[in-house]
């Protein structure tokens, strides 16, 4: 085989793996965000209305119905979007790289290192 083509061929994978995973670190932009406004969104709702626990379970229900090819509607992720509203404002999320974590480490991150300055170093080392 040439060795133009492949170099060719190459460089062009290369490319499709970039492309791939800067997709998905958008995706999980997307979910990270989506997560936070759905947990301000109980946060805001539960204070103007003091719903207990049982709107979660009912908003879980109703979030999968509406979207069923969905995962994450579950009422225990329910609540941990709720305690990363409370965790992280809006602003922070960027700022911080918490954007750039999976879901599940954010979780872990929430429920595991209390001290905020702590967490961002483990968040900063999680993204080296």
């Amino acid at each position: 085989m040439d060795t133009s083509y492949t170099d060719f061929l190459s460089n062009l994978k290369n490319r499709v793996a970039e492309s791939r995973m800067r997709a998905a670190f958008k995706v999980n932009q997307e979910l990270i965000l989506l997560y936070h406004h759905i947990g301000t969104q109980i946060i805001q709702s539960q204070t103007a209305h003091g719903w207990g626990t049982k709107v979660i379970t009912q908003l879980s229900k109703d979030l999968r119905n509406e979207f069923p090819e969905m995962k994450g509607f579950s009422p225990q992720n329910l609540k941990y979007m709720r305690r990363f509203a409370e965790e992280y404002s809006l602003d922070e999320i960027g700022q911080q790289a918490v954007d750039q974590l999976p879901w599940g480490h954010n979780i872990l991150l929430m429920y595991q290192v209390s001290d905020k300055n702590a967490r961002q170093f483990y968040i900063r080392k999680a993204i080296e």
